[in-house]
C-alpha cells in the first residue's frame, strides 16, 4: 500500500469537508453580524434617548416694545409647516406613503418660504408655527426657525420665541433613504413685547412607543396688556403616533391646568396649534363620508374635559375647510382630510373671525388657521 497516496487522499477529503463546513458557516456568521448590528443600533437609540427637562426658560429675541390694547382687533395665525418637506404630492412613510425626507434643500427652502409668505399675507400680529426644524437630516439641516424669523423681521419688529419640541437619534429607516436625526420645535412670532417664555414638557408614551412619540411640549409666552393683565399665549403640537385617547387627554389636561391657573389671575389666554385630534369632533365624517379609516392623530377632541371659561373657536366664517391631509397618497379629492388645528380662547376674549385657509396643501400637509380677536375690557 502506498501510504503517501493514502495520506494525500485523506487530506483532500478532509479539506473538502472543511470547505463544506466553512461554506455553511458563512450565512450563520452573516446572521450573527446582522443580529449584533441591529442590537447595537437598538441600544444606541435607547441609550441616547433623553427627554428635554420641564419648565425650561426660553430665550426671547427681538425688540418690540408694544403692549396689547383692549377693544382693538388683532390677527393670529397657526401653521404646522411639516418640516418643510410636504409639497402637495409628497407622501410620508409613517402614513403608509413612500418618502422619509424632503426631496432637496431647494424644496425645503421653497416650502418654508412659502409658509412664511402665506402667513404674512394675513398681516398677523401673532404667528404660531409647529414642526419647525433647526438641524435635521430630513430637512437637509436647514435652520427653518431662523429662516422664518428673518422673513418676519423684514416686515416689522417681531419678538420671537423658539421651543425645541423634540430631538431624536438617527433613525435608520427606511434603509434606502433613512429619516435620520431630527431637531424640531415650535416658533412664536409677535409684534407685541413678550416679557418671558417657558417650555413645558407634556406626558408621552412609555416603553418602546416613546421612540415613535419622541418628546412633546408646549410653550407659554407672556405679553403685557395696557390694563395691567397679560395675554398668555400657548403654542402646542400634541402627539400623533403611538398614542391613545388616554394619553391625548392627559396632554390636554396638563395644558388646561396652566390655562385655568392664568385665567383665575384675570389674564387672557389663547392656546393654538396642532392638537392632533379631530378639533370639531365631526370633521372626519364631514370630509370623508362613510370612511372606516381610523388614525391615532384623529380621535375626537374630548370636549367634555374642556374647562369652564374656555371655548374652541370653530364658528368658521366661510364654512368648513380641512386643516390637514393624510399623506399616504399625493393630495387629491380622494385624500383623507380633517381639522386638527385651531384655537382655544378664554371667555374674556372675543373671537371676531376664524377660518381655515385652503392652500391646496402646496407647501405643507397642513392649512393655516386665521383668527381675529379682541381682548375684552373688565
Amino acid at each position: 500500500m502506498d501510504l503517501t497516496k493514502t495520506n494525500q487522499t485523506d487530506q483532500m477529503v478532509n479539506n473538502k469537508r472543511g470547505k463544506k463546513t466553512t461554506w455553511w458557516k458563512i450565512p450563520l456568521k452573516a446572521c450573527g453580524i446582522l443580529f449584533w448590528v441591529a442590537a447595537g443600533y437598538v441600544a444606541y437609540v435607547f441609550l441616547t434617548y433623553s427627554r428635554i427637562k420641564d419648565n425650561v426658560v426660553l430665550n426671547v429675541q427681538g425688540h418690540s416694545e408694544q403692549k396689547l390694547q383692549t377693544g382693538q382687533e388683532y390677527t393670529i395665525v397657526t401653521y404646522n409647516i411639516g418640516f418643510g418637506a410636504y409639497t402637495a404630492d409628497f407622501t410620508f412613510f409613517m402614513d403608509e406613503g413612500k418618502e422619509s425626507r424632503a426631496r432637496s434643500k431647494k424644496s425645503v427652502l421653497t416650502c418654508v418660504n412659502g409658509t412664511g409668505d402665506t402667513a404674512l399675507s394675513f398681516h398677523p400680529d401673532i404667528a404660531l408655527y409647529q414642526e419647525v426644524d433647526t438641524d435635521s437630516t430630513r430637512s437637509f439641516h436647514v435652520d427653518e426657525a431662523k429662516l422664518l424669523q428673518d422673513k418676519f423681521d423684514t416686515v416689522d419688529i417681531y419678538d420671537s420665541v423658539f421651543a425645541q419640541n423634540y430631538h431624536s437619534a438617527y433613525l435608520m429607516y427606511p434603509l434606502t433613504s433613512p429619516h435620520g436625526a431630527s431637531n424640531s420645535g415650535l416658533l412664536t412670532e409677535s409684534r407685541y413685547h413678550i416679557t418671558s417664555a417657558l417650555r413645558r414638557s407634556l406626558p408621552i408614551a412609555t416603553g418602546f412607543k416613546k421612540i415613535l412619540d419622541l418628546d412633546r411640549c408646549y410653550s407659554i409666552s407672556r405679553i403685557p396688556t395696557e390694563n395691567g393683565k397679560e395675554l398668555i399665549l400657548i403654542n402646542t403640537h400634541l402627539s400623533a403616533y403611538g398614542t391613545d385617547a388616554a394619553q391625548g387627554n392627559a396632554q390636554l389636561e396638563m395644558i388646561f391646568a396652566d390655562m385655568k391657573k392664568e385665567y383665575k389671575k384675570g389674564n387672557y389666554v389663547i392656546c393654538g396649534g396642532d392638537f392632533n385630534h379631530d378639533f370639531t369632533v365631526n370633521s372626519k365624517e364631514y370630509f370623508n363620508p362613510g370612511t372606516d379609516k381610523a388614525y391615532s392623530w384623529c380621535n375626537p377632541f374630548p370636549d367634555e374635559i374642556l374647562p369652564a371659561g374656555f371655548r374652541k373657536c370653530t364658528d368658521y366664517a366661510e364654512g368648513m375647510v380641512s386643516s390637514t391631509r393624510n399623506t399616504d397618497i399625493p393630495y387629491s379629492e380622494s385624500s383623507f382630510t380633517a381639522i386638527l388645528d385651531g384655537f382655544i380662547v378664554s371667555d374674556n376674549i372675543s373671537c371676531e373671525y376664524v377660518q381655515n385657509i385652503d392652500t391646496a396643501y402646496q407647501y405643507t400637509d397642513h392649512n393655516p388657521v386665521v383668527m381675529k380677536f379682541k381682548l375684552l375690557a373688565e
